[in-house]
This record gives C-alpha cells, sequence and structure tokens, in this order.
C-alpha cells in the first residue's frame, strides 16, 4: 500500500469528515500516515475519532506532515453537494509542488481546474478525480441475470444518512470472515473504494439509466470471482430522505432479500434538518422494506446523543417489539448476526 496523508481542514470531528473516518478505521488501499486538521492538532485520530489510539498523528499543516514523505494526499471529507472547500486548496497546491499526487472524493473535479490540472502536470503528479462518471462504454445496463443467483445478498441501509452504514457493513464483513465465512463486500461510496473495496461502484457518479445495471454488474462480478457464501451491499442515503431517496435498487434491482437496517434512536430529523421533515418509525421503515419483498434480519444502533445505559435501553426495547437481534455496532461489534448469515448460507445451498 503507498502512504497516504488524509486533508480535513478543521472537520475531523464532525460528520462532514467520515471519508477521514473510514480511513482512520480501515483502509486497504492506502497506508493512512497522518491527518492535517488545525483544529485536533497534535492529537491522535483513532482518540478524536472513537477514543482509540491509531497511532495516525494529527498535523496542523501540511508542511508538518510534509516529513512523512506521503506519496498520495487524500481528501477526507463529504461536503454537501460535494463541493470542495476553498480552504483546502492552498493545501492542495502545496502537495502538488512536493510531488504529492492528490485523491479527491468530491464532485468538484480537480482535474477540471485548469490552474490545478497544469501544476500537476508540470510537477508529474496524478489527479484521481474517484466521482468522475464512467464513461458510457464502461457502464452496464440491467439484465435480469441477478435474478437467478443463489447466493443471498443482505442490503445495509438505513433511516438517514450518515448514520454508519459503510462501517457497519465492513464490521459485518470482519465478523462473518473471523466466523470462517466467505463473506464478500460491495461498496457503493467513494470511501469504500478508498478503503479498497474490489466490487462494487459509486453510486451517486452513475448516470442513473445505469444505476442498477452497476449494481446487478458488481454482484455478478463478485459472485463469479470469489464464489462467496453472501453479499453484503453497502447502503446510501435512506428510503426516505428527500434530498436523495435510495436504497430500493438495493432491494429490486440488487434482488437483496435481506437487510440490516441503521437507525439512530434520538435523530428527529433527515440530516438534522427540521425542513426536511421528521424521520418516520422503525416499525414504518421495516413495514416498508417488507413491501419491497425483503425481510429485515437486525438493526444496527448509531448512538449518537446516547448515553451507554440509553444505548442498551434502546437495545432492549426495540429486540422486544421487533423480535430481532439489535446491535450496538462499534461498542459490542456484529457477532451476534453471524448466526443469521451462515443461516442464509445454508438455506442458498439446500435450494
Amino acid at each position: 500500500m503507498e502512504t497516504a496523508i488524509v486533508l480535513t481542514s478543521g472537520l475531523l470531528n464532525t460528520m462532514d469528515a467520515k471519508t477521514a473516518h473510514g480511513l482512520i478505521r480501515e483502509s486497504n488501499r492506502f497506508k493512512i500516515i497522518g491527518i492535517v486538521d488545525h483544529l485536533q492538532a497534535g492529537k491522535d485520530a483513532g482518540v478524536v475519532l472513537d477514543g482509540t489510539h491509531r497511532d495516525i498523528p494529527v498535523f496542523g499543516t501540511i508542511q508538518e506532515a510534509l516529513h512523512l514523505k506521503p506519496v498520495y494526499c487524500i481528501v477526507g471529507v463529504a461536503t454537501s453537494g460535494g463541493v470542495f472547500p476553498e480552504s483546502m486548496l492552498d493545501d492542495v497546491r502545496f502537495a502538488i509542488e512536493h510531488q504529492i499526487s492528490i485523491v479527491n472524493g468530491l464532485h468538484d473535479y480537480l482535474s477540471e481546474r485548469p490552474d490545478i490540472r497544469d501544476q500537476a502536470a508540470a510537477h508529474q503528479v496524478r489527479l484521481i478525480d474517484i466521482r468522475k462518471p464512467k464513461l458510457r462504454k464502461d457502464l452496464h445496463f440491467w439484465t435480469g441475470e441477478v435474478l437467478q443467483m443463489k447466493t443471498p445478498v443482505v442490503a445495509v441501509i438505513g433511516t438517514d444518512c450518515t448514520l454508519g452504514k459503510r462501517t457497519t457493513t465492513r464490521l459485518l464483513l470482519s465478523a462473518s470472515i473471523q466466523a470462517g465465512m466467505n463473506t464478500q463486500m460491495i461498496y457503493t461510496g467513494q470511501t469504500g473504494w478508498l478503503q479498497g473495496g474490489k466490487h462494487g461502484f459509486i453510486f451517486d457518479s452513475t448516470l442513473n439509466d445505469f444505476v442498477s445495471g452497476e449494481l446487478e454488474n458488481a454482484i455478478l462480478t463478485c459472485n463469479k470471482e470469489t464464489n462467496p457464501d453472501v453479499i453484503l451491499i453497502e447502503g446510501q442515503s435512506a428510503l426516505r430522505n428527500p434530498s436523495g431517496p435510495c436504497g430500493s435498487e438495493l432491494l429490486i434491482s440488487g434482488n437483496a432479500k435481506h437487510v440490516v437496517l441503521v437507525h439512530s434512536p434520538k435523530r428527529t430529523y433527515y440530516d438534522h434538518i427540521p425542513e426536511w421533515g421528521k424521520i418516520p418509525s422503525l416499525e414504518t421503515e421495516i413495514a416498508l422494506i417488507s413491501l419491497y419483498g425483503s425481510k429485515v434480519l437486525a438493526i444496527a444502533l448509531n448512538t449518537e446523543n446516547c448515553s451507554a445505559e440509553e444505548a442498551e435501553e434502546y437495545k432492549q426495547s426495540y429486540e422486544t417489539q421487533f423480535n430481532i437481534p439489535v446491535l450496538l455496532p462499534l461498542t459490542e461489534g456484529c457477532d451476534r448476526i453471524v448466526p443469521l448469515l451462515q443461516a442464509l448460507k445454508l438455506d442458498a445451498q439446500v435450494a
């Protein structure tokens, strides 16, 4: 893996830095050797994230991180609308001047800024805009072949954005692999690619006509290349989030007949914005998923703003109400769902 530093520009301890958060927790594509964030300088990035020391230092400026000799500089924020933060451009220019290639996961492409593009060419470094759409010749249209596939598919979807769907998916992946299963993951966002995902596509950079086809192709390719016991799909947004409703494609086009539903008990409004409307109840979300022909296997809780006692109370309450496992992924892991995934594997073998 090539070494990389990550820019967060004062946002490291906010939800806008979820790309950085994923890379701090795990990356199989880049070796993360430092974070640049002036508000958290001097700390360990893992401690800032969740209290776990991960030996990833936070620097106040990119100049301070230069002695690490990174090969790449990754833009570690996911802004609203994917707009590139102007405050980061000086750091990008500085990195390019010191022959560090840039990896950008925003919709605002650096390769389409003439000054940045020319500077990169002059210093012979790469500008990697992850979210640049594929060419038409590289896109796939949905064929229906996925409907004939016997491998069980589990979608990890949420009741809102930024709940930890990707993190939950990776924890499910890790728990089942440790239990001896051949479980694979389909990534659907830029951070999933950055973390080293081998099968997937970037959902919100794909022309709408080809979303279903790209999803199907990723699943079928994964199935043919790895012969998995179970395939997990990382969800995006939420079924009823008005800023970008998403999830039905996973259930219908991806033929995901099972779901792990991620929910934040104390979050009232979509994206915390009252004007966007209240998040419907878990009961109605589970009912909606069933109308799509899929079954919720378990609930995973994002315990933002909850004390440990409150998290446990929500867990017990939901388990009683819905009679399915309720997971606390970050504090208790996802081992409790492994028997359910193993059962799906056995059912598929019998079928």
